[in-house]
């Protein structure tokens, strides 16, 4: 990898001797040839029934994934699902095929490490907030449940990071978007170990979530955009950094808090928080030459760009490729006026908008099966979105036992935190496994992994010996995380393909509302009993698991719709 990288170097065809190779010499996908290769048999067979025909075609020239006509049958196959026929959906899909012919490749597995960021600093600092809570109390003195809606303004924050970042990644690009995010964070996060009112420090991290909600709309679309198609599963993939954000913070906040001053523990950490997200916005920036999205750039009516940027991952991969230009107008048409092929700010806007329209709804209740699998689906990311941080984003409150007459020593509390987070890491893992097991599958793998979680919350309740709290949330936090893994994963294949964005898109909204709602559900029952908001997170969790027990669909050994 490459040092110091011009990070807005534009790129040109000539940049990348030896990638290209006529489409006739190419190598496409086998999927690709063997789907061409049905379709000439079928075209064969018919031909051959038909007696009257003078000049039949020839099903060579037709259906070969050699020449542009195949090419062009691809792309009108795949326009015939989309609802969207323009010149740039053509050559969006011409771009799609380019990129499955090259494959994975190390551009695109250095892509899922910098993207990994993102996800690990989205759940990094959510535990950030969660361990810096005790110590806000001790130096501004508000109560141990209203210093809680520091939460709240945080997700705040990270609600409008990913409603803005979403949509500005398509109108500023996702190479700015991509970086900002993080670098957005990390100077917030480093500037929270400065605040010197309670007030201003959860200005602070509402500030920092705007940086950090951005990533994982941002970051998913962007590799999403780099990923060929039959590696789209790599996708989820991506939910496995989430716990590894959680064991960086805990072993930051144990490194820092039980040591120092409790009004300065807490700046240390975030500081040091802070420095880590730079760090990775430096990995991003400096040390990794990002192609712009050739998507963006067809949007915007840079076609040569688009093109050279397909070109510089096959360079990289060390792969060729047949996109050119040439192809590109003729099958989307030649780009006599510029104007006409890139999208304005206000469609490209529209086109953001439409993914919630009824139009983009409705066929997700096409059928009485696929529309119970919308409702239960949706009502499973909002009861878990509320319920894991009820638990999760007070644990070190719950575990410090402040409510008991003799609290657990700080030292003992940030330890167990940290334990907790290392045994959940596997958790991700184990479910990318379990998921495949014959009769267990991904319905029995969420299901069984969220009424144990479930259970285990309550148990928590239990007593407070610190020993016994631990492993019921070492518990926890496996089956948790073997939870989330699987949600990740499942949620897209449940839904068609041309309306998927719609319906992850709409669940992925419940859940921040519902994270949102949380530091509120959290600070109001707990004035009555601090047990409350874990004893309602348990309850959420259980009824996730009752919603989960009536999914219609099992996508195991089977092609997603």
């Amino acid at each position: 990898m490459p040092f110091f990288t011009n990070p807005f170097g534009k790129n040109d065809v000539s940049d990348f001797e030896g990638v290209f190779v006529p489409l006739a010499h190419s190598q496409r996908h086998p999927s690709v040839v063997a789907a061409h290769n049905d379709r000439k048999d079928s075209l064969t067979k018919d031909i051959s029934d038909e007696k009257n025909i003078e000049s039949p075609p020839s099903p060579e020239n037709s259906y070969s994934a050699y020449t542009v006509d195949g090419l062009r049958a691809e792309i009108e196959l795949d326009l015939s699902a989309s609802g969207h026929d323009t010149a740039y959906d053509r050559k969006s899909k011409v771009i799609n095929k380019a990129i499955q012919d090259i494959g994975m490749g190390k551009y695109q597995w250095s892509l899922f490490v910098l993207c990994g960021f993102g996800w690990l600093a989205d759940n990094m600092w959510l535990q950030g907030v969660a361990l810096t809570l005790p110590g806000l109390t001790s130096t501004f003195g508000p109560s141990e449940t209203l210093v809680r809606y520091t939460t709240c303004a945080t997700f705040i924050g990270l609600c409008i990071g990913a409603s803005f970042w979403g949509v500005a990644s398509d109108v500023i690009g996702r190479r700015l978007a991509f970086n900002a995010t993080l670098f957005i964070a990390g100077v917030f996060g480093c500037a929270v170990g400065g605040g010197n009112t309670w007030v201003g420090t959860c200005g602070l991290f509402a500030a920092l979530g705007v940086g950090v909600g951005g990533n994982l709309p941002v970051d998913g679309a962007l590799f999403l955009e780099f990923l060929p198609f039959a590696s789209s599963g790599l996708l989820t993939m991506l939910s496995v950094w989430w716990p590894v954000g959680q064991l960086i913070s805990s072993l930051v906040g144990w490194g820092f808090l039980p040591n120092y001053a409790e009004d300065r523990g807490w700046r240390y950490m975030n500081v040091t928080l802070g420095a880590i997200t730079l760090v990775m916005f430096g990995c991003r920036f400096f040390l990794f030459h990002l192609y712009e999205s050739p998507k963006f750039l067809l949007s915007r009516g840079r076609q040569a760009e688009a093109v050279a940027t397909v070109h510089g991952v096959a360079f990289r991969n060390k792969r060729t490729t047949w996109l050119s230009e040439e192809i590109l107008n003729e099958i989307g048409g030649t780009a006599v006026v510029e104007e006409k092929q890139q999208l304005s700010i206000s469609e490209i806007m529209k086109r953001n908008l439409d993914k919630f329209s009824t139009q983009r709804i409705k066929p997700l209740f096409a059928t009485r099966k696929l529309g119970l699998m919308t409702c239960l689906i949706w009502f499973c990311w909002t009861t878990i979105g509320m319920a894991y941080p009820l638990f999760n984003a007070f644990l070190p409150q719950y575990l410090a036992n402040s409510n008991s007459e003799q609290p657990t020593a700080p030292s003992i509390v940030y330890r167990n935190y940290a334990i907790t987070s290392i045994v959940g890491v596997p958790g991700s893992l184990i479910a990318y496994y379990t998921v495949n097991i014959k009769y267990l599958g991904r319905k029995g793998t969420i299901a069984i992994s969220t009424l144990i979680t479930g259970v285990l919350v309550f148990c928590f309740t239990i007593s407070s010996n610190p020993d016994f709290q631990l492993g019921f949330t070492c518990l926890e936090a496996f089956f948790q995380n073997i939870m989330y893994g699987v949600l990740y994963a499942y949620t897209p294949e449940v839904f068609p393909a041309p309306n998927r964005g719609t319906g992850t898109g709409i669940a992925s909204c419940l859940n921040r509302i519902a994270g949102l709602c949380a530091p509120i559900v959290a600070v109001n029952a707990g004035q009555a009993d601090p047990k409350a908001p874990i004893y309602a997170s348990g309850g959420l969790f259980l009824a996730a698991f009752v919603a989960m027990c009536f999914f219609p669909i099992e996508t195991r050994d089977h092609q997603s719709l």
